[in-house]
């Protein structure tokens, strides 16, 4: 604290520190309208760790001499306007890391999940709960019904999994996908032989990236991106939420389509009995954007249950993706409905949802999102039903003692 005292005036100028929670941009504006001035300092103040510092501004009182003064280092000896923003702003951090705090907590794989807002005051979602596989609805049952898996020592060979169901392995030697998109992926499942360094266990393992949720500037909401480099075909992360049946899902969609924001993925791989709700249960993948231009794709995987009709959703790198860049994948994929036409004539109920603007910012944007934020899994080219495919479903359901009604 300094003080200077002029005879002439007796007048008294008091400069003390106060905490500012606010990104440099924000708080330089607020300094200016104030004609303060703002300074850089990474250090926090005892008597202010409550707030977090993370910038430190002059703030300057005249008094005239006599007057009784209360000097304090606390928000309240700011203006209103600016003491609010930087208090809100503070129990927001507070709140943004306990949710980090709480994420890595429940994750099940070894890459960091960070938090970021530097936009607005948003702090985490409300009534969104973290899990790391299906949660099936009541009344659904999930059941693995594998008991047997390959006898491989070395897995890409003949008998193994994904042979057996009449594919392809779909990795190559470096761990990278190989196939198109389309084509399922089989992996080794509980009952193999072959260890957990398996070239054919990829995406039970979790995402291999560090991530970031963090608030886009665009009016997108929570956006994710990547904190490391991801080479193309590369596995990413897993679309996980709540399974519920597709009467459900219309029903949830029509409530949804109301708020501008749904989180519905058809699962149509083999037929359109349910759907995966991340609304309320989700992992990161709750938080990806669409993009007309992404770098995810989207494929189908099947590990400890073969029921076709409920493949597991994995998304995996496109192109090279660069640290820092925003992560995205087409909520409109090949097959789906075609969102740039006016008419909805010939869609299935489910399918007639509200077409939502795209905020993507791509060279070549469609103009519109997927309908209402709903994500459909048909990705292209389509692959043959099991009905088309007798000779491959007999091998694979002899192989695993499975029996699909």
């Amino acid at each position: 604290m300094r003080s200077l005292c002029s005879p002439k005036y007796l007048l008294l100028f008091i400069t003390w520190y106060v905490p500012c929670l606010a990104s440099l941009e924000t708080l330089q504006e607020l300094c200016r309208k104030e004609n303060l001035t703002c300074k850089s300092i990474g250090i926090t103040n005892r008597s202010l760790k409550s707030y977090e510092v993370e910038y430190l501004c002059d703030y300057k009182v005249e008094e005239r001499e006599g007057k009784a003064m209360k000097v304090r280092n606390h928000v309240k000896t700011l203006k209103p306007a600016i003491a609010d923003y930087i208090v809100k702003k503070a129990k927001q951090r507070i709140a943004l890391q306990r949710w980090k705090e709480e994420l890595n907590r429940k994750k099940n794989h070894k890459a960091m999940i960070l938090v970021e807002n530097t936009v607005d005051l948003e702090g985490p979602p409300i009534d969104f709960y973290y899990i790391n596989e299906y949660k099936p609805a009541p009344g659904i049952n999930v059941l693995n019904g594998i008991t047997t898996g390959c006898e491989c020592a070395d897995c890409p060979a003949e008998k193994c999994c994904p042979k057996e169901a009449g594919f392809i392995l779909a990795y190559n030697k470096r761990k990278k996908l190989k196939i198109q998109p389309g084509l399922p992926i089989y992996e080794c499942n509980s009952y193999c032989r072959c260890g957990p360094d398996c070239l054919n266990r990829i995406v039970q393992k979790g995402t291999p990236y560090s991530l970031c949720i963090f608030r886009t500037n665009n009016g997108r909401g929570w956006g994710v991106k990547t904190l490391q480099r991801i080479k193309t075909n590369s596995f990413v992360m897993e679309y996980v939420g709540e399974v519920i049946t597709s009467e459900e899902a219309e029903r949830r969609g029509q409530f949804y389509d109301n708020q501008g924001n749904t989180y519905l993925f058809d699962l149509d791989y083999d037929s359109d009995e349910f759907t995966v709700d991340a609304a309320r249960y989700g992992n990161v993948s709750h938080f990806v954007n669409h993009s007309c231009d992404p770098n995810l794709q989207v494929f189908n995987v099947f590990i400890d249950n073969l029921d076709l009709r409920l493949p597991r959703i994995a998304l995996f790198s496109t192109r090279t993706i660069k640290a820092g860049e925003e992560l995205t994948f087409d909520y409109q994929m090949k097959g789906s409905i075609d969102l740039t036409s006016d008419s909805a004539e010939g869609l299935s109920p489910s399918k007639k949802r509200i077409r939502t603007v795209c905020k993507c910012g791509a060279m070549c944007c469609r103009g519109w999102s997927g309908c209402g934020k709903r994500r459909f899994l048909t990705a292209a080219p389509p692959v043959p039903r099991a009905q088309d495919r007798p000779q491959a479903l007999s091998l694979c359901l002899s192989q695993f003692d499975l029996n699909i009604a």
